[in-house]
Order: structure tokens, then sequence, then C-alpha cells
């Protein structure tokens, strides 16, 4: 294999680069590099962590209710069955579903991107739907919880 087989299979296409986009790839490393250190945590960081939290809140949803995302795509497709499983009416659907986008650039672009608001919006959300999936779960599926 090589790049070129990928290439022709559709699994890479041709792409013109710039020092900007290398400059900012490179400062998404040093981020990630420098908030692996057991010091602060980077703006970038708190959302994109909160982002996690609420995916994978949103992910038990589908998991209890007998499905798991596979393929290209997972996070949006977990994103848009919480219409299904919890409900959510579709404003706060196409909210997290911008919050993933923007989780996406700043894990693989570039940096500095997220305001603090953004990451108090997060965390309240993800903070929403971890209480909408507790009483979902007591609701439909008791048998998936802990005995208090």
């Amino acid at each position: 294999m090589s790049l070129e087989n990928w290439l022709s299979e559709g699994r890479l296409r041709r792409h013109k680069t710039s020092r900007n986009e290398i400059n900012q790839l490179l400062a998404v490393y040093e981020r990630d590099m420098a908030d692996a250190q057991p010091r602060t945590i980077s703006t970038d960081r708190r959302f994109a962590t909160a982002y996690n939290a609420a995916l994978t809140v949103s992910a038990a949803a589908l998991a209890a209710g007998g499905y798991r995302a596979s393929g290209e795509g997972q996070h949006y497709w977990v994103i848009q069955s919480l219409a299904f499983t919890l409900q959510l009416d579709a404003e706060t659907i196409e909210v997290f579903n911008r919050f993933r986008r923007k989780r996406n650039t700043i894990d693989y672009e570039r940096i500095g991107t997220v305001s603090e608001k953004e990451v108090l919006e997060i965390i309240q959300l993800a903070k929403g739907i971890r209480g909408k999936l507790e009483i979902w779960l007591r609701g439909y599926y008791p048998q998936l919880l802990s005995p208090e």
C-alpha cells in the first residue's frame, strides 16, 4: 500500500497546504502536549473534556436503548439519537452539533477559538443531558442503574 493507492481508493484526496495550516496543526500539538503535563488545563481542553462528557452520557442513552454508533460520523449519530432516546428538542441537538464541530476544530486544526462562555455552555449541556439520562433510565431502564 501507499498514499497514492489510498488516493486512488478515495481514502485520501489531494490537498494544497499552507504555512498557516501547518503552524496551526503544530500549535494543536504543542497545546495538547502542554495539557498532558500536570499543570493547568486550557480553555480548549476544558471544552473538549466537557464535550466528551456530554457525548459519553448521550452514548449511554443510545446503548441503553440497544444501539451503538458505528462507522464514520459516530459522534454525529450519537448526538442525533438524542431526539429518539432522551427526546431532546431540535434546538438543543443543533447546539450540541455545533459544539461537535467546534471540538473537531480545536482538537485537529487550531487553538484558541473557544470562549469561556462556550465552556460554561457545554458544561451546562453535559449536566442537562446527564440529568435527563438519569430520569429516563429510572423510567425505562431502572435495571441499568446502580442501586443507591
